[in-house]
C-alpha cells in the first residue's frame, strides 16, 4: 500500500490525548509537547538554551526521548535521518538566536531532499521582539525560503494546535521541513487548551489520483515503447511506494535505473537494475538514458547531478513523469506525459490500464551489453596505498541486507553509493541536494534512534566530512549507540582535488587536509573504539571486530590519496559522454 493510499482526512483510531490518565494542560510548554505526544512523537533531538528552556521542562515529564546533540545542525540532520529510516517527521529543537540559526543547514538540507521535519525554536518574549533582545533573531524570516511553512506562536491556547498542524503539514503530500518559532512568553503563558488531532492546513490538498484520460494516454505509449526506461527516484521512497514500483519493473520487464536518493527503491542484484544515473553515476545506467525511447520517471525533480546538460538529457526520449508535486512537472525536463498524483497510486493505474508488455526484449539484451562493456571494477597495485572501492565492499560484504548506510558529502559518498549493493528502501541515508559535509555522523545517529534493534548502522565518511561534525560522537558514546564509523581517510577534501586536477590546472588551493588527526585515537579519546588500517590484509579482520563490537566504533582507514571518482559527466555535460578517466574530461 502507498503512503497516501489512505484518505489524508482520515483521523487516528486514537491518540494519547484519549488517556484520561494524562495530567490537564497547564501551560503552553505542556500543549506543544502533548501536541508531539498525541501523534506518537517518539523521539526528538536538540539542544538546551534559554528561550526554549520552558520547552525542555516539559518534555522532563514526557515519555519522548530526547536525544541531546552536540550541536544544533547535528539535531537537525539527526532528526532528518530519522525521517528517512522511519518515513515519518522528525524533530528537533534548539532555542532563540544562534541555536535557531545553526538549525538552518539542517533545514535546508530536509527541503532540498523532501525529508519531513519539524523544527521547534526558541524565540525572545513576543513584546521584545524587534528589539535586538539577547539571542533574538528572525526565524520566521530566516527559515521562510526553506521550509514548506512556517509558523510564529503567539497564544498559549493555540500553540499547541500550530505545532500539530505543523507536525501534519510536514509529513503531507510531498514531505519537506516545518517550523514553529515559540516566543518564552506563550510556551509559559497559562493554557487548559489541550491541542486537537494535527490537521494540516485547510489549503492543503494534495492529488492523490492522476487524471485517468492522461493515464490511458501513457499506458498506451507504453506498450508501443522499444526502448522503455524505468526511472526511480527519492519520491518512490518517500511515497512508500517501493513494492508497486518493482512490481511494475517486473510486471512488464523494464530496466530500471535510480536517481541518488532513490537508492533502494530497486534492488541492485536484480537483472533489470542499471544502478544509479547522473554525473557518477554507472556507465550503463547513463547509456540507457541516453538511448531510452520512453522515459518513466517517478518522484524525481531532474536535478542538474542527475541530468548534465538538460538539452542532452534523453535526447531520443518522450516522458512519463509522475509526480505529487505539480511544481515539478516541466520544471526542468519537459513532461509529454505528466502523471500528478502519488507514486503507487499512479503506478497502479498505469497496471490497470496496460493490456500488452512493451515488445522490449532487443533493448533489455543492449542493457545488459552496456553492463559488460562498462564494469564498475578498479584495480588493486600491490605498490599503491588501500583502495576505497575495496573498503567499501568489504563493509557491504559483512553486513547484512537490511543495514542502513548514512554518509557525509565528497569522493566517499560516491564510493559508498557505486560499491554497496543496496536491496531495500531506506538503508541509504544521505545529503543529495545540498550536498552536507558533515552530516554523516549525525545522521548515523538519528537513524539509530529509528532503526530496528537489529539492524546495523554504518556510515561511511571522509576525514573532511567527519571532521566537521565529530563532536557528535560524544552523543554516541554518551547514548551507547551502537554505530560503526568508517572514515575513507585520503588526508584531502578529495572531491574538491579531483575537480582542481582537471578543471584547475592541478592547483590544489585549500583542499589538502594532511593535518589530520589521528581518528582512532581521537575515538578512543571520546569513549569509543579506534582502529587504524592501512593495508589490505587487515581490512576484513578490523572490519569484523568493529561490527562485532556493541557500542560506537571508528576506523581510520589511510586510502590511496590519488585515487578518484569514476565515471564522471562533467558539470552540464551530457551523460552518454562520461569519463572513465581524467584525459577523457
Amino acid at each position: 500500500m502507498s503512503k497516501q493510499e489512505q484518505p489524508p482526512e482520515a483521523e487516528p483510531e486514537s491518540t494519547a490525548s484519549d488517556d484520561a490518565s494524562q495530567s490537564p494542560v497547564t501551560t503552553g510548554s505542556e500543549s506543544v509537547v502533548r501536541a508531539l505526544e498525541n501523534e506518537g512523537v517518539e523521539a526528538a533531538f536538540g539542544v538546551q538554551g534559554g528561550a526554549i528552556m520552558p520547552v525542555y521542562d516539559a518534555l522532563y515529564h514526557s515519555d519522548i526521548r530526547h536525544v541531546t546533540m552536540a550541536h544544533e545542525q547535528g539535531a537537525a540532520h539527526a532528526a532528518d535521518a530519522f525521517s528517512v529510516v522511519r518515513n515519518e517527521p522528525g524533530v528537533c529543537l534548539a532555542t532563540s538566536g544562534p541555536g535557531a540559526t545553526n538549525l538552518v543547514t539542517g533545514i535546508a538540507d530536509a527541503n532540498m531532499d523532501s525529508d519531513g521535519l519539524l523544527a521547534l525554536t526558541g524565540q525572545v518574549p513576543a513584546d521584545m521582539v524587534g528589539s535586538d533582545a539577547f539571542q533574538e533573531t528572525d526565524t520566521t524570516g530566516v527559515t521562510a525560503p526553506i521550509t514548506k511553512h512556517n509558523y510564529f506562536a503567539d497564544d498559549p491556547d493555540s500553540v499547541g494546535d500550530t505545532v500539530g498542524e505543523a507536525l501534519a503539514l510536514a509529513d503531507e503530500g510531498r514531505p519537506g521541513p516545518t517550523l514553529v518559532d515559540l516566543p518564552k512568553d506563550v510556551t509559559l503563558g497559562e493554557t487548559d487548551a489541550d491541542p486537537g488531532p494535527a490537521t494540516p492546513p485547510e489549503t492543503t490538498q494534495p492529488q492523490y489520483v492522476a487524471d485517468e484520460e492522461n493515464v490511458q494516454t501513457a499506458a498506451d505509449t507504453i506498450e508501443a515503447a522499444e526502448r522503455p526506461l524505468l526511472l526511480f527516484g527519492g519520491g518512490v521512497i518517500k511515497a512508500d511506494a517501493t513494492d508497486e514500483a518493482r512490481s511494475f519493473a517486473r510486471e512488464y520487464e523494464i530496466p530500471v535505473v535510480t536517481t541518488m536518493p532513490g537508492i533502494g527503491s530497486f534492488p541492485e542484484d536484480d537483472d533489470l537494475c542499471l544502478s544509479w544515473a547522473g554525473m557518477h553515476g554507472t556507465g550503463y545506467a547513463n547509456m540507457a538514458i541516453t538511448h531510452t525511447d520512453l522515459l518513466i520517471a517517478v518522484g524525481t525533480r531532474f536535478d542538474d547531478r542527475l541530468t548534465g546538460g538538460i538539452d542532452t538529457f534523453a535526447p531520443e526520449a518522450e516522458v512519463i513523469h509522475i509526480d505529487i508535486d505539480p511544481a515539478e512537472i516541466s520544471k526542468n525536463v519537459h513532461a509529454d506525459y505528466p502523471l500528478i498524483g502519488d507514486a503507487g497510486i499512479v503506478l497502479d493505474q498505469l497496471d490497470d490500464a496496460i493490456d500488452t508488455a512493451p515488445a522490449a526484449a532487443e533493448w533489455r539484451e543492449q542493457c545488459l551489453t552496456w553492463q559488460d562493456e562498462y564494469p564498475m571494477d578498479y584495480a588493486t597495485p600491490d605498490d599503491e596505498p588501500l583502495k576505497p572501492q575495496f573498503v567499501v565492499e568489504v563493509l557491504d560484504e559483512a553486513t547484512e541486507d537490511d543495514t542502513i548506510v548514512t554518509t557525509g558529502v565528497g569522493q566517499h559518498q560516491m564510493w559508498a553509493s557505486q560499491y554497496w549493493d543496496y536491496t531495500e528502501p531506506r538503508t541509504w541515508v544521505s545529503s543529495h541536494g545540498l550536498g552536507t559535509m558533515g552530516y554523516g555522523l549525525p545522521a548515523a545517529i538519528g537513524a539509530r534512534i529509528a532503526a530496528d534493534d537489529d539492524q546495523q548502522v554504518v556510515c561511511v565518511d571522509g576525514d573532511g566530512s567527519f571532521l566537521m561534525t565529530i563532536q557528535e560522537l560524544s552523543v554516541a558514546v554518551r547514548e551507547d549507540l551502537d554505530i560503526t564509523v568508517a572514515v575513507l581517510n585520503n588526508e584531502y577534501i578529495g572531491m574538491v582535488r579531483q575537480w582542481q586536477d582537471a578543471f584547475f590546472e592541478g592547483r590544489r588551493m585549500a583542499a589538502e587536509y594532511n593535518w589530520c588527526p589521528e581518528f582512532d585515537m581521537l575515538a578512543e579519546a571520546f569513549g569509543a573504539r579506534g582502529w587504524r588500517v592501512d593495508g589490505y590484509d587487515e581490512v576484513a579482520d578490523v572490519v569484523e571486530e568493529a561490527l562485532a563490537y556493541d557500542g560506537p566504533s571508528v576506523i581510520d582507514f589511510h586510502i590511496d590519496p590519488a585515487e578518484n571518482v569514476y565515471p564522471m559527466v562533467p558539470s552540464g555535460g551530457a551523460n552518454g559522454k562520461f569519463a572513465l578517466t581524467e584525459d577523457q574530461l
